[in-house]
């Protein structure tokens, strides 16, 4: 069984105030080690996805802080300890001080930080993506 690390990841996505390392693994299914570090409101990064929303399924857990997701009719935030799953069609809120690990479908995934990646660039948002 193959196994990954937040340190033997093979891509690291980042840009201000967060830092995402992440590997595909066997079986169309990806995990993200992420840790953020400035409060930031992600919901204009989806624009140009179904419904100006993630279409990406979550599956996670909070090591330390806080994270928050936005739905048409609710809210949810969770916190260090919880484990979570959010569906698809949320929008994202980070926490300074976070540290959280997602799993999600790979394709999906993809196909999001593509969308995300040019919304940061048209806004004028650094976004280094590196693969080893």
């Amino acid at each position: 069984m193959p196994s990954t690390s937040r340190e033997t990841a093979s891509d690291a996505v980042s840009f201000e105030g967060v830092d995402i390392r992440l590997e595909h693994l066997e079986g169309g299914y990806s995990v993200c080690f992420e840790r953020h570090n400035a409060d930031a409101d992600l919901t204009e990064v989806f624009r140009g996805l179904p419904d100006d929303r993630s279409p990406l399924p979550r599956w996670g857990y909070v090591i330390e802080g806080r994270i928050g997701f936005r739905f048409y009719d609710h809210a949810e935030v969770y916190e260090a300890g919880e484990a979570y799953y959010v569906p698809p069609g949320h929008t994202v809120v980070h926490h300074a001080g976070t540290e959280i690990v997602e799993f999600s479908p790979t394709d999906v995934l993809g196909t999001t930080i593509e969308v995300v990646a040019e919304n940061l660039r048209q806004s004028g948002i650094a976004l280094d993506i590196t693969h080893t």
